[in-house]
Order: structure tokens, then sequence, then C-alpha cells
């Protein structure tokens, strides 16, 4: 089992940004299609947004949309998660994964079609 590694995260006032990065030390990165969940407290999991392997693409939940953005650059094995104007809404733990499918067509919101996942990067947005 491979761990991406995660880095950034923490304690912000609402309307601020973080940047999440992610590196993943997998062979072919650049051939996998990425995502971004989180875990707000006391709730499910869910889908943030996600990434092509090619990096052209990225889509991102209704409710992020226009306020995060996810890039990635293959030659340092590494995908980022931009978030600005954050809410409190957006307090969560939030993680990256690789999409099990190598050259993937397209991205998915079901978190078990990832196989490799990063350790959780908390966030947390006060009013």
């Amino acid at each position: 089992q491979v761990q991406l590694v995660q880095s950034g995260g923490g304690l912000v006032q609402a309307g601020a940004s973080l940047s999440l990065a992610c590196v993943a030390p997998v062979r072919d990165f650049s051939r996998y299609n990425m995502g971004w969940f989180r875990r707000p407290p006391g709730k499910e999991r869910e889908f943030v947004g996600a990434i092509t392997w090619s990096g052209a693409t990225f889509f991102l939940e209704d409710s992020m949309a226009g306020r995060f953005a996810i890039s990635r650059d293959n030659a340092k094995n590494t995908v980022f998660l931009q978030m600005n104007s954050l809410k409190p809404e957006d307090t969560a733990v939030y993680y990256c994964a690789r999409h099990y499918l190598k050259d993937g067509a397209t991205t998915s919101t079901n978190p078990y079609e990832y196989d490799y996942w990063g350790q959780g990067s908390q966030v947390t947005v006060s009013s």
C-alpha cells in the first residue's frame, strides 16, 4: 500500500485562502487522475473535486466551484488544492487520492474507485 503525503492546511478565518499539496510516490503518476475528498466533523466523506491525468481539466463539487481549484505538477508527482473564500462549512479533514485506473478517460466522485490515499489535512475555518 502506498501512502500519499499531504502538506498544508491549518486554521484560518472566513474569507481567507489555503493551499494543500499532495505528493504521490508512485510510478506513472502522470497517467492517473487524482481526486480530493473531505470529511466534515460528524459527517460522511464527500467529494471535493478531481483532475485529469494531463491536468488539462478539473472538476469541482457545486458548492466549491468558483472558490476552489485543482492543479498538478506531473514532473514533481504533486497535486494541489487551492481553496479561496473559505467558509466555516469548509471545515473538514481533506484527503487526496489516486484513481485506480491508469489512463482513465473520466474522473470519478466515487471514493471506492480510488486506491491510494493521503494521510489527511485538517482545515478549520472560523467565522
